[in-house]
């Protein structure tokens, strides 16, 4: 019987030396750490043999919401070669989110942060969990404490393509969070799939600097490099001075448009510094034209924007070489998010269910082996997700363009609907952050006592700009149709965001929900 497992896929990539390094933290604070890919092996099978004896149900779920280290990561591998379900949580969900997720998952295996036990392991107890352990950066606490008598070898649990490897719960931003169910079949086609298209090499390196309870730090990153044997500089908290050292020691680097904004800052970003690197990603959160524009000319590289989601991982790219599907060598463009990947199906659909033209805005939609299975214990919301053929609605509003490029136009549930027309934020913000003066903005519907909804804009000024609201929205004006224009505007010292760089929209559309009540 062939397994599954995606951790055998995994180990099957280790190269032949397992001493050589995996894995070396990369911080300013502490002296760095080496991590064989033995040590990978060995710590991984000690961990899931103690999983295995505690007795656990099979396919139980293992709740983490730990600060990041390379034991974290351990943690994730040993769940998924003793045949568990990897729950990662957010390191600033609070009390009564962590209560939400772990009566909603049921987890039979909590570990948490050795400074959150107390009203952690409270909630857990309470919910039925049996078995609450800590870790900490520090690589201390009851988890390592007990797995240190563990024999170092471990055989994978047989595992289906379809059964569960992670419950990734969504951010939330609107309404209760549902847990997107990623299966062995799912992650693994992924890794695959991203490890051709992104021309991933014998000696790349890779420089992980994202958190490791979200698919782009988890899934994409992680996977990327270990389905490749390639080693990692494991950075816990991102220095953008650190980041940038590190380029003459490595090839790929990952991040969401806040880690290049932040380094663009940096004056030793300079392309002598950049050019041992191959691959630059970014994800997670729309990038500004700006920000693309700046870091090509700053560094000689162009930015590889890509587009994913909880329930999909990955889904489209712009091409990391030249790709010659649509009539041609074809480029990464800045403002789109690239073209399907191979093995996935995506279309743009109107709002009575027909295919539109190219250029024209509709819903997303995708089917391919990359998505998920459905919404844990939420079979309605899940029926609700998908088309009677099968694809997934994604949620989110985009346009393709003639040569197959796809283009985010924002999300459905962020839509305005002002006086019976619809208005698009992120169509609308496009025009805002080329005013004088703007470094991003956001655009959000509120209530109004006569169009029904109306949008607001929040601005971030350039430093040194002082941007006047109302020659804003008078430039807005002649440039786009007057529904369409914000009906007032605020100038702030910076968006809401969530820490994988997301505007939390929700949290301004209540900050301004009374605006003209």
């Amino acid at each position: 019987m062939n397994n599954h497992n995606l951790f055998t896929a995994l180990r099957a990539a280790f190269p032949a030396d397992l001493d050589r390094t995996a894995v070396e933290t990369a911080d300013d604070s502490t002296p760095a750490l080496s991590y064989s890919w033995r040590d990978l092996e060995r710590a991984s099978a000690m961990l899931a043999n103690l999983l295995d004896s505690l007795g656990l149900p099979p396919a139980s779920r293992i709740a983490v919401q730990v600060e990041k280290s390379v034991e974290a990561l351990v943690l994730y591998l040993a769940t998924l070669r003793a045949g568990h379900v990897f729950l990662p949580l957010n390191t600033a969900y609070q009390s009564a989110e962590v209560e939400y997720f772990i009566g909603n998952a049921e987890p039979a295996v909590v570990v948490c942060s050795p400074s959150q036990f107390g009203w952690v392991s409270k909630i857990a107890f309470t919910a039925g969990t049996r078995h609450v352990f800590t870790l900490s950066e520090s690589r201390t606490g009851s988890l390592l404490q007990r797995a240190a008598p563990m024999s170092d070898r471990h055989t994978p649990a047989v595992k289906d393509q379809d059964d569960l490897a992670a419950i990734v719960y969504t951010s939330g931003t609107t309404g209760r969070s549902k847990g997107a169910m990623l299966t062995h079949g799912n992650l693994r086609s992924n890794a695959e799939v991203l490890k051709t298209y992104w021309g991933w090499q014998p000696d790349d390196v890779l420089i992980h600097a994202l958190p490791i309870f979200h698919v782009h730090g988890l899934f994409v990153a992680i996977h990327g490099a270990l389905i490749n044997g390639s080693k990692m500089f494991w950075m816990s908290k991102f220095s953008p001075k650190l980041a940038i050292r590190k380029f003459s020691e490595a090839t790929v680097f990952m991040g969401v448009p806040t880690l290049y904004t932040r380094m663009l800052a940096e004056p030793t970003l300079t392309p002598q510094q950049a050019a041992p690197m191959r691959l630059f990603v970014s994800g997670s959160a729309p990038l500004l034209i700006d920000t693309f524009n700046d870091w090509q000319a700053r560094t000689g590289h162009t930015i590889l924007e890509r587009y994913g989601m909880s329930e999909t991982a990955m889904l489209t790219s712009n091409p990391c070489s030249a790709d010659t599907r649509f009539g041609g060598a074809t480029q990464r463009r800045g403002g789109t998010v690239g073209f399907p990947l191979p093995g996935v199906a995506l279309r743009v659909m109107g709002d009575e269910g027909e295919a539109v033209q190219p250029g024209e805005i509709g819903g997303i939609q995708v089917r391919g082996p990359n998505v998920f299975k459905g919404y844990w214990r939420m079979p309605e919301e899940t029926a609700e997700a998908f088309t009677t053929d099968g694809f997934f609605k994604t949620g989110d509003v985009g346009r393709m363009d003639e040569r197959g490029y796809v283009h985010i136009v924002g999300r459905s549930k962020d839509l305005i609907i002002s006086g019976g027309y619809n208005v698009y934020p992120a169509e609308v913000e496009g025009f805002i952050n080329e005013l004088p003066g703007v470094v991003e903005s956001a655009v959000v519907g509120v209530p109004h006592p006569d169009f029904g909804e109306v949008g607001v804009a929040l601005i971030v000024a350039r430093p040194g700009a002082q941007p006047n609201p109302y020659q804003m929205l008078a430039l807005l004006k002649t440039r786009l149709a007057n529904f369409k224009v914000p009906k007032r505007c605020f100038v702030v010292p910076e968006l809401p965001r969530n820490t994988m760089g997301k505007v939390q929209k929700n949290l301004l559309r209540e900050q301004h929900k009374n605006a003209f009540t």
